[in-house]
């Protein structure tokens, strides 16, 4: 027959195995990662008699996590994916605070550079008026200098997260495989789960997929491998391969990022990387960051070649021709540090209205040249240089490259960085138009012409002296250097007239002999033509198609960035409470609640009193027995 001492002492056991599993609950209530524990009983093997089978007491079959894989799956890839949307969202904002800014961002200092051009036109010899223009001048070119610095210093701070991200991700992979050796020697000797131990494991994969998107797969010894969101190992068993950071061969200022194992380093590609701090920070470095530093620099060098075209078509005080006004940035191009070739490419803006914002790289196979927009990963291919693409030439100024060697094309990234004034005294200003027209004195008839217009870029005979001999009223000839001298033409009242890079038209009924000229300004201090066509480049359209100017170019810049905040936090908000549901769904199953404990508690504890009680019987009993063998 069953023993009551031994039932009693299996109860009692049973119940102190719960009441510590039950306080061990309690004790883990603010621990991150814990899953609430539960002791599984079991009745022992009954004993059989003549009366039928007498139950033996009870055993504790296993301490058992209250786990469940998909809402632990699914607190991962949420938990994931709002990283990455934070770790974007935080310095785009950064951004658009900066660009969208009444005070700091770049609208008001060009309103202010063309009010200054103004002036400049309703007073074109005032030396106040050019010293303001001038003044403004470098306050604009500070002021792009400012707003670059500012998402070159973003830059750096992503290059330096992408770098601590990496540490991050190296340091977790090192301790999931540690945990994976202990779980492994634990489940092959006790043949029990370790719990806590799971527990600290899915904890560190949580922490893991805030930095990058990645998965597991389980083993029989009760290891997992774990592999990023290419599919890439990161730990196979207690194998950890390592994140590897260094500087992009062919653009010195990023830093690529890759999976090194053994001596074998493989590069992340876009998209490689789905989730996490990690893919977030690469995105907003190399898509958003990029454009906005190249939309800026666009808007820098289309300023600089207009209000540059427009100056050197004018007169200065001296009556010399205005020189350039502002620098304008030449495109970058950079080598490919494992280029094997002599190979130098050039590359040049052609056309302001095609010009993009994106960056290009060309390559070499050893017969024909590849060129890929990075913005979009249109490629075309050439079988020789040079070729115009979106508004760039891009040429082979010396050498032979070699096949494949690779050259990075940046056309507008040093645009603002390197916009400058660079003229320094008023009276180079060049406000004056460098030519003007005028009636012989003795004139009979009554044709005027029109103040000559000038053609962008100048004519080099563009201030030799012409005149217009009218033979008839309805003919005239044309005498000067660099017109050709042409005779006989046809006089048509108002048709324009254009030699030597200027354009008159002229009005008027004329007799023959009367003639008209076109001569140097001299002494044209008032004359503020030109100046009126320096303030008018403000609302020239000369981007995207002809569709856009400076002003307007910066406006949608500021809108893009505002709308892509603006995205990028509903889906944030959005993603932030399913993280939230997630959180809370796996807690409802894996949570310690507290009353419930409480309740568990009170239960194994009449259990326990129970069971103590029974063993209390069974000694009166077994001592009524000796007492009866006396």
């Amino acid at each position: 027959m069953p023993s009551l001492i031994s039932i009693g002492a299996s109860a009692l056991n049973a119940a102190s195995l719960g009441l510590s599993t039950t306080s061990h609950n309690i004790a883990n209530v603010n621990t991150l990662g814990y899953t609430r524990q539960q002791t599984i009983q079991g009745t022992n093997t009954p004993q059989f008699s003549g009366a039928g089978y007498f139950g033996q007491g009870v055993h504790v079959e296993t301490v058992r996590r209250q786990y469940d894989q998909f809402l632990t799956g699914q607190v991962r890839n949420t938990e994931s994916s709002m990283s990455r949307l934070t770790s974007m969202l935080d310095p785009l904002k950064t951004i658009d605070s900066l660009l969208a800014d009444p005070a700091a961002g770049l609208s008001p200092v060009v309103q202010d550079f063309f009010a200054a051009a103004n002036q400049l036109a309703q007073h074109p010899s005032d030396p106040a008026a050019r010293q303001g223009l001038l003044s403004q001048a470098n306050a604009l070119a500070a002021r792009f200098h400012m707003m670059d610095g500012q998402v070159a210093h973003l830059r750096d701070d992503a290059n330096g997260r992408i770098q601590s991200s990496a540490d991050v991700i190296n340091t977790l992979a090192q301790q999931i495989a540690e945990v994976n050796q202990r779980i492994r020697e634990a489940s092959g000797t006790q043949q029990q789960p370790p719990n806590d131990l799971l527990d600290h494991r899915d904890q560190l994969m949580l922490e893991l997929n805030k930095q990058v998107n990645a998965t597991t797969v389980a083993n029989d010894d009760g290891s997992v491998n774990v592999f990023l969101g290419n599919g890439q190992p990161l730990v196979v068993g207690e194998n950890v391969s390592k994140i590897v950071t260094q500087r992009d061969p062919s653009n010195p200022e990023k830093l690529t990022v890759g999976l090194q194992s053994g001596s074998l380093l493989v590069a992340f590609r876009a998209g490689d990387l789905t989730g996490g701090e990690l893919a977030g920070t690469l995105d907003f470095r190399d898509t958003q960051l990029d454009g906005i530093q190249n939309s800026l620099g666009r808007m820098a060098v289309a300023l600089a070649r207009t209000f540059n075209d427009q100056h050197q078509v004018g007169q200065d005080l001296t009556g010399a021709l205005g020189g350039a006004f502002f620098v304008e940035a030449a495109p970058r191009v950079l080598v490919d540090s494992r280029n094997t070739g002599t190979g130098v490419v050039g590359a040049v803006i052609a056309n302001l209205s095609a010009l993009g914002t994106s960056d290009y790289q060309l390559g070499f196979d050893g017969t024909n040249y590849t060129l890929r927009r990075l913005s979009d990963g249109v490629t075309q291919s050439f079988a020789t240089l040079p070729q115009t693409v979106d508004g760039v030439t891009f040429s082979l100024s010396s050498g032979t490259p070699a096949a494949g060697d690779r050259f990075l094309i940046q056309p507008t990234r040093d645009g603002a960085a390197n916009l400058n004034a660079l003229i320094t005294d008023p009276a180079r200003v060049a406000a004056a138009a460098p030519v003007v027209s005028g009636s012989a004195a003795g004139n009979l008839g009554n044709a005027v012409a029109s103040p000559p217009s000038v053609s962008i870029p100048a004519n080099a005979n563009l201030q030799q002296p012409v005149t217009i001999t009218f033979t008839s009223p309805t003919t005239f000839n044309v005498t000067g250097v660099g017109t050709g001298n042409p005779t006989g033409l046809t006089y048509t009242p108002g048709q324009p007239i254009t030699y030597n890079g200027w354009t008159l038209s002229v009005t008027g009924t004329p007799v023959a002999g009367d003639s008209l000229s076109v001569s140097p300004n001299i002494g044209g201090t008032g004359d503020n033509r030109n100046a009126t066509a320096l303030a008018a480049i403000q609302s020239l359209k000369s981007l995207d198609g002809g569709t856009n100017s400076v002003s307007g170019a910066y406006a949608r810049l500021v809108s893009d960035v505002g709308n892509q905040g603006r995205s990028l936090t509903l889906t944030a908000e959005a993603q932030g409470k399913l993280a939230d549901d997630a959180i809370g769904a796996r807690e409802s199953v894996a949570g310690v609640n507290l009353d419930e404990e409480a309740a568990n508690l009170l239960r194994y504890q009449q259990a326990y009193q129970a069971a103590g009680k029974l063993l209390q019987v069974a000694g009166t009993l077994f001592d009524q027995l000796l007492d009866l063998g006396r």
